[in-house]
């Protein structure tokens, strides 16, 4: 008897078709750049970014510089609820919507600190298949949380059967073991 490994996973019609991406290096655009004109302190940074362009592309481009350095991700992606927009479409097919958010789900967790948080909002619509994938890339035993919240406007998003007033939050660990308590019990605030 062959005693295999095997493993829980999420799969889907095109998988297996990575993208080949070359490193590549950020350019700045002068004409869209702001900096201060001053420092106020020695302390103050002047790095931060705003990067124009293709998600997937920009943090290949951090990749380099940043793995291993991020504390904190929040991400907000296309919901894929079947709605168009000015700047992207958010009805493309499930398999191809897999695969772009595992893309850039594992550079993101490439650039984590060890003891690293990322948050993930999505709605209903992928929710399952979402937090499955982020299982997958995370492992299980490093999720936190799906915060759940509600949505402060109108009545809701209206579908065939109900009004849903929710959106989530995956929160998943780069290491589970290495992130402090992320709430402390009144009891033990008292006591710190």
């Amino acid at each position: 008897m062959v005693n295999q490994k095997t493993k829980l996973e999420l799969t889907w019609i095109g998988k297996e078709n990575r993208p080949r991406l070359e490193p590549r290096i950020l350019l700045e655009d002068r004409e869209k750049s702001y900096h201060a004109s001053h420092r106020v302190t020695d302390h103050d940074l002047f790095d931060n970014r705003l990067i124009f362009g293709d998600n997937l592309l920009a943090l290949k481009a951090l990749e380099q510089e940043f793995t291993g350095k991020i504390k904190c991700i929040y991400i907000d992606p296309p919901y894929n609820t079947g709605a168009a927009f000015e700047h992207y479409d958010d009805s493309i097919e499930h398999s191809l919507w897999l695969s772009l958010m595992r893309d850039r789900v594992e550079l993101l967790r490439r650039l984590l600190t060890p003891d690293g948080l990322m948050f993930c909002s999505i709605d209903e619509t992928e929710l399952f298949y979402a937090g499955t994938l982020f299982d997958e890339i995370f492992g299980r035993q490093n999720r936190i949380e799906i915060f759940v919240w509600k949505k402060s406007y109108g009545g809701g998003a209206k579908s065939r059967y109900v009004v849903n007033q929710s959106e989530f939050i995956l929160c998943y660990a780069k290491d589970l073991t290495l992130v402090p308590p992320l709430f402390l019990p009144p009891d033990e605030k008292a006591s710190k």
